[in-house]
């Protein structure tokens, strides 16, 4: 885990120094009730992945400097509560936008339990996933996980893919109980002792230590499955369909949030301290620099949010090999490669 730290804080650093110079500066003071180009705003809600945290500030960004108003929207930012929650949201048409786990969604996909969503871009090149304790409760490994109970929103992807999870890594998941909790609380109920541990992407680790006063002990699923994205952009496919120049600004802006923030992540922090009152800018910034080295990653070229149709169908093949899929999926099936972000 030190090594994994290592060399995720490498490549935040690097991430940093690399984005710096072409990130730009304060939104303009034009009117609110009008774009960039003297239009009237579209209003859009977006929804948060889980919860509001450092891993999520980057819409906060967008919005208050200025890049989602100059693309001509007018946004709405509410806290999503995991995977399937966004997805039921967006396709529901209560919501526009939203990230989830690739993964996540493949799993709704693949087992009819959601359809008519579709994913525009990458947010996370590999996926964060995985479950998080603190020392104290005797799991260094997943094994250890076996007799332990743990908590996480029913829809979240690290519960969803437990399964697949645990029989890649030897564990015997009928021996694990799964309690529910809430994005927001969750690192409250671990941290006062209620269950052993919580579903949680891996940058969430700073965070768990501000709370909990203790060291975190993360188990990222990345360690036993391979090729799997992390978050992406999702839309309801009738917005892809119908829309696809909107899709295409309202991406390219949140994108230009995503890149403002890992090469600002003090500043990111603070602009989400200001729009969530709970928020601990300290961990908030340390989340951004970890997720740094999951947003670009090895390979994943220089343009922000590209997704691989190869890439996509391993992530299936892996799913299909372990049995978590009762259906066939393709990768165009959940992806609209047209709406993506070119490398």
């Amino acid at each position: 885990m030190r090594r994994l730290t290592r060399t995720v804080a490498a490549a935040a650093l690097a991430t940093a120094l690399a984005l710096v110079a072409g990130c730009s500066g304060d939104s303009d003071s034009s009117d609110d009730a009008a774009g960039g180009n003297g239009g009237a705003l579209e209003k859009v809600t977006y929804l948060t992945s889980f919860g509001n945290f450092g891993r999520d500030s980057y819409a906060w960004v967008a919005k208050d400097k200025g890049f989602f108003k100059e693309a001509g929207f007018d946004v709405e930012i509410k806290a999503g509560q995991g995977t399937g929650g966004v997805i039921q949201t967006i396709v529901g048409g209560q919501a526009d936008f939203g990230p989830i786990d690739l993964t996540g969604g493949l799993l709704q996909l693949g087992n009819g339990q959601a359809k008519d969503f579709i994913a525009v871009a990458a947010i996370q090149q590999r996926t964060m996933a995985g479950i998080a304790t603190v020392e104290g409760k005797n799991i260094a490994s997943p094994k250890d996980l076996e007799g332990k109970k743990l908590a996480d929103t029913p829809g979240s992807v690290v519960r969803n893919l437990f399964p697949t999870y645990a029989r890649m890594a030897g564990v015997d998941a009928s021996k694990v109980t799964w309690v529910n909790g809430e994005a927001q609380t969750l690192i409250g109920t671990l941290a006062s002792g209620q269950v052993d541990g919580i579903g949680q992407f891996v940058v969430g680790q700073p965070t768990i230590e501000a709370v909990a006063k203790k060291k975190a002990v993360m188990l990222p699923y990345s360690n036993v499955m391979q090729d799997l994205y992390g978050n992406v952009l999702i839309t309801s496919a009738k917005n892809a369909k119908e829309k696809p120049d909107m899709v295409k600004k309202f991406t390219a802006a949140l994108m230009k949030g995503l890149e403002y923030s890992l090469a600002n992540p003090q500043e990111a922090a603070e602009i989400l301290k200001k729009n969530v009152d709970a928020t601990n800018p300290a961990a908030a910034a340390a989340e951004l620099q970890l997720m740094a080295g999951y947003v670009r990653s090895n390979n994943s070229g220089t343009q922000l949010g590209t997704l691989d149709s190869g890439r996509v169908a391993k992530s299936i093949a892996i799913l299909q090999g372990a049995g978590a899929l009762k259906q066939n999926v393709t990768p165009d099936q959940i992806i609209d490669f047209s709406l993506a972000p070119k490398a």
